[in-house]
């Protein structure tokens, strides 16, 4: 949350150890969203209802202006409720203490079909039609999922309103909700806890199958629910807010820039005992701005433009033209820290290859199995080995679909990235529209290398994909190459390639 200057992040966190358990909300304070301040955990395992676990949650600023804090607890009988807490003290600028009231839980496990142990993760507060308090939280019921609505006047007392903000029978439980307004093709953001303009579009996300899903719509307002634009019942085919390692992410609104800004979680894909070897597991995907494009489609996402500020040494190339079996070496700045932008175009679409949408079903294995054609793979090379036996690929196909509209699929293929052995190396994937008449044939790509951390934003923020990668280069003598590249049968042209060594960010230094 932002409140009074300050950047608050609070983070699922074990102190005892980099392996999952003993779960509290650690509490980290930024002025810019880059560096941070470890503070003291803001809410840790003390009450019968919390005490096996202070699982995910929310703030909300509330009408006084006083930020309030709504979170899963594990109670005595590991039953999940919900609890409240609220700053101790309103002068302290970094909220360094929160206060439990003896009104908890606040919302517990119960009502028909409830399962006590799928109910958690209580959204941020927004205000319904008739001026109360509502949230969201993520539940199973009758062995679907659901997000249920609950309403209150001063966030302490609740009750569950007689239906979900929405519920699916193509999935069982929600985790981590996410509900929020925006404006179709502003990147502008809305706070929830005001009046929502007309003509705004909401967004329900929802955290399941190991992945970040969701669903443009409007909320009824004489209904109090959530009415999605377009119901699809192959949950495989839903919106996905990142197709790689993301998961659990929130949003909320930045009153200091007026944007909404999301962050995910993303865990790390190599063994228990590395992490306890380096004695911490899971990190933070770079915080990102969200919006909703002007057809009301699909969400867009941007690194926040804060983490422009660790930008170093820059180097810059125009019309370079990459034929079939290329390589440009990017050269001169840090590998292993990098910020890329690319922008690559297509000499010869006319011969793209038709577009299957089964792929849809399983984007990853199109990633795996799709041969060199004429219109890809192209796209960027990172944290390669000196004999390129290591390599990730962050790369682009395209495929036609009418005549005015191409479909590119986006890959992050990490089945080269390490020559250790049982590690988890997929190839993420998504699709994404190209319209030729309005983008011509440039397809972009920016990708934010942290050693172990692959970060990439294809076609403007259609498509975005967290990899985590640990080659064997990395630790041996830290030397990797990047490189552009094109393995197409046709000939690519990048117009414009820039590339940045990243500074270090300050992060929990406290």
């Amino acid at each position: 949350m932002y409140y009074n200057g300050i950047y608050h992040q609070f983070y699922q966190y074990n102190p005892n150890g980099s392996l999952w358990g003993n779960i509290v909300w650690a509490h980290s304070v930024s002025t810019d969203l880059v560096n941070w301040i470890r503070l003291a955990p803001a809410i840790e395992r003390t009450t019968p209802s919390d005490i096996n676990g202070c699982w995910t949650g929310s703030a909300t600023i509330l009408k006084s202006g006083r930020p309030a804090i709504i979170y899963t607890g594990a109670d005595t009988e590991k039953r999940q409720v919900q609890n409240v807490a609220f700053p101790k003290n309103l002068s302290d600028p970094y909220l360094r203490e929160w206060v439990k009231p003896h009104d908890n839980p606040v919302i517990q496990p119960v009502g028909r079909g409830l399962n006590p142990g799928q109910f958690r993760d209580p959204t941020t507060g927004w205000i319904g039609p008739d001026g109360l308090w509502r949230i969201a939280v993520g539940a199973e019921v009758d062995g679907h999922s659901a997000a249920l609505l609950y309403e209150s006047e001063d966030f302490v007392r609740w009750d569950r309103v007689d239906h979900p903000l929405y519920s699916s029978n193509a999935s069982a439980m929600w985790e981590c909700p996410d509900f929020f307004a925006a404006m179709p093709g502003e990147n502008s953001g809305l706070d929830m806890s005001a009046a929502v303009p007309d003509g705004a579009k909401h967004v329900l996300k929802m955290s399941l199958d190991g992945s970040d899903k969701y669903m443009v719509g409007v909320y009824d307002l004489k209904g109090d629910a959530f009415v999605p634009d377009t119901v699809i019942e192959d949950r495989r085919l839903w919106s996905r807010i990142d197709y790689g390692n993301y998961y659990a992410s929130k949003s909320f609104f930045d009153s200091k820039k007026g944007r909404r800004v999301i962050w995910g979680w993303t865990n790390e894909t190599d063994s228990s005992s590395d992490d306890v070897a380096k004695g911490w597991a899971g990190i933070h995907a770079i915080p990102r701005t969200i919006w909703l494009d002007k057809d009301s489609k699909q969400l867009l996402q941007w690194p926040v433009e804060e983490i422009e500020s660790l930008r170093g040494k820059q180097v810059r190339h125009q019309g370079l033209e990459l034929r079939k079996g290329d390589l440009f070496e990017i050269k001169e700045i840090d590998t292993l820290q990098a910020d890329v932008e690319i922008d690559f175009e297509l000499t010869s679409i006319g011969s793209a290859d038709p577009f299957d949408p089964s792929w849809l079903l399983d984007i990853e294995k199109q990633c795996r199995e799709a041969g060199a054609s004429a219109h890809g793979p192209f796209g960027l090379v990172v944290l390669a080995s000196e004999s390129m036996e290591e390599h990730t690929s962050v790369h682009f196909r395209v495929y036609y679909r009418s005549q005015e509209k191409h479909m590119v699929l986006m890959c992050a293929d990490l089945r080269k990235s390490s020559l250790r052995p049982e590690l988890y190396t997929p190839a993420y994937g998504g699709f994404f529209e190209l319209d030729l008449e309005k983008e011509k044939t440039v397809v972009s790509l920016r990708t934010l290398i942290d050693r172990s951390a692959v970060e990439s934003f294809g076609g403007g923020g259609r498509v975005c994909i967290m990899a985590r990668v640990y080659p064997a280069a990395l630790v041996d003598d830290g030397g990797t190459r990047m490189y552009a590249f094109n393995n197409g049968t046709s000939t690519v042209r990048v117009p414009r390639l820039e590339a940045w060594s990243m500074r270090r960010a300050q992060v929990n230094k406290g």
